[in-house]
């Protein structure tokens, strides 16, 4: 996750301390990086309570990708009141309230779970994001801003490497805590079965977590800085808005493929991972895995389920370090060639995948994640190149888009659903095919169209 996104490093704001002073921020920014972890972990644990409410309730693939649907949807309807009360509270007041919502949809997990309610399991995600939504448009910004403009890019990139840690140590923890409860076999009978403490427990102490953070962040002395107002010649702010910049609408829908080309694969590969077509010996292959690098007192997987989840840790890994190398390769290379370099490998690895079997088609599409890695920091400034005064309204309609990890994840699951999960990931390589001609084509700014 769909690790989320930060705002523009493109066009970030001036520097805006006075003449003279060099002010130091180290504190701040380590104290908000411990967010980027945060929501990148729990965004992340998404793809192992698909396959263990698709369990439980005994779900169709459609069915089950609601949980991203009332996930990433919150981006989508949350964003821009989120964006104006923090402008309207302040940075650190947008972040410990982030955190409060955030605790308090992790707590509602218990209730859902002791009930077995779906409802309630999707009405708790729902609140649970709203937070993350909120703390992710104070937090953002806040990032870019602490420190020179010119090295906004290279802290946004910095922490967004966190959030992928986060994203990679989710599938480790979430498949030894809840998919190791899962039964071996998939019935109405088994389902009724399930350890439900197996979620009600690891979001407990995520809500929890999240209150001490807040606690601590409370009491950290984040500086205020104030932005300062942007002047563009020979444009009338009235008759000028974001969306008639041309590459920023496609940037749009650039980010849309994207996240829900991510979060499409992510949230299914446990699921692909455990077919007999894809992995028929996967149980076997991670004990042996794991073995080998003497990691078994850790790593001991006791089903399929469980066992795959473990491998989706590469995908969100690959990500992490696809995000250090693409802080250097983005010095050397054109950005938007970069860009659709990785998209083509990307589709690449997934046609791969669907026309292979055992570790190539695992592996193949595990390496994805290093494809994506770079995709969300180098279309978001190619989409806001240029916009001067409009930037933050044009950043405001790029945060939307994240809803693609809802929409696109729904459609893969109706596919999966009428045909197979093989033919579902030709989606994401049409995801990937807009992004390649984003990256060459569609980012090129041209004449405002008023």
């Amino acid at each position: 996750m769909a690790a989320l996104p930060p705002v523009s490093a493109a066009t970030p704001p001036a520097d805006t301390v006075p003449l003279g002073t060099a002010p130091r921020y180290t504190s701040a920014l380590s104290a908000v990086t411990t967010l980027f972890f945060l929501w990148g972990f729990i965004t992340c644990l998404n793809d192992i309570l698909i396959p263990y409410l698709k369990a439980i309730f005994q779900l169709s693939y459609a069915k089950a990708n609601w949980i991203n649907g009332c996930f990433f949807g919150a981006y989508f309807l949350m964003s821009i009141p989120a964006g104006r009360l923090v402008a309207r509270i302040g940075y650190k007041r947008g972040m410990l309230l982030g955190f409060g919502v955030a605790a308090a949809g992790a707590f509602l997990f218990y209730p859902a779970a002791a009930q077995r309610v779906y409802g309630l399991f999707l009405g708790a995600l729902f609140v649970l994001a709203s937070g993350i939504t909120l703390l992710q448009v104070a937090a953002n910004p806040y990032v870019a801003i602490l420190g020179p403009a010119r090295s906004a890019s290279v802290r946004l990139t910095l922490t967004q490497a966190f959030n992928s840690l986060g994203t990679t140590l989710a599938p480790l923890l979430g498949s030894a805590l809840i998919l190791s409860h899962l039964p071996k076999l998939s019935t109405a009978t088994s389902a009724a079965a399930i350890d439900v403490t197996a979620v009600q427990i690891p979001y407990l102490v995520i809500g929890t977590v999240l209150l001490l953070i807040s606690l601590l962040l409370s009491r950290v002395d984040l500086p205020q800085i104030e932005l300062a107002t942007e002047q563009v010649a020979n444009i009338d702010a009235g008759s000028v808005r974001a969306w008639h910049y041309r590459h920023l609408v496609l940037g749009v829908v650039g980010i849309f493929a994207y996240v829900g080309a991510e979060v499409a694969i992510g949230s299914h590969l446990v699921s692909y991972l455990s077919l007999n077509s894809v992995m028929s010996n996967i149980l076997f292959y991670v004990r042996n895995l794991a073995s080998t690098f003497g990691l078994q007192r850790f790593i001991n997987p006791q089903n399929a389920q469980e066992a795959a989840g473990v491998m989706v840790s590469f995908y969100w890994g690959a990500a992490m370090v696809g995000r250090f190398a693409g802080a250097y390769l983005l010095n050397k290379f054109s950005p938007a060639k970069l860009l659709a370099f990785n998209a083509v490998a990307a589709a690449v690895l997934v046609l791969i995948s669907i026309n292979t079997t055992g570790e190539v088609a695992m592996w193949s599409l595990l390496a994805v994640g290093l494809m994506n890695s770079i995709m969300w920091p180098v279309i978001f400034p190619l989409a806001l190149a240029g916009l001067g005064r409009h930037t933050e309204e044009g950043s405001g309609l790029l945060c939307t888009a994240v809803v693609g990890g809802a929409l696109v994840p729904l459609l893969f699951g109706a596919i999966a659903d009428h045909s197979s999960l093989r033919l579902a990931l030709l989606l994401p390589v049409l995801c990937y095919a807009y992004i390649v001609w984003y990256g060459l084509r569609g980012s090129r700014r041209a004449a405002v169209a008023v």
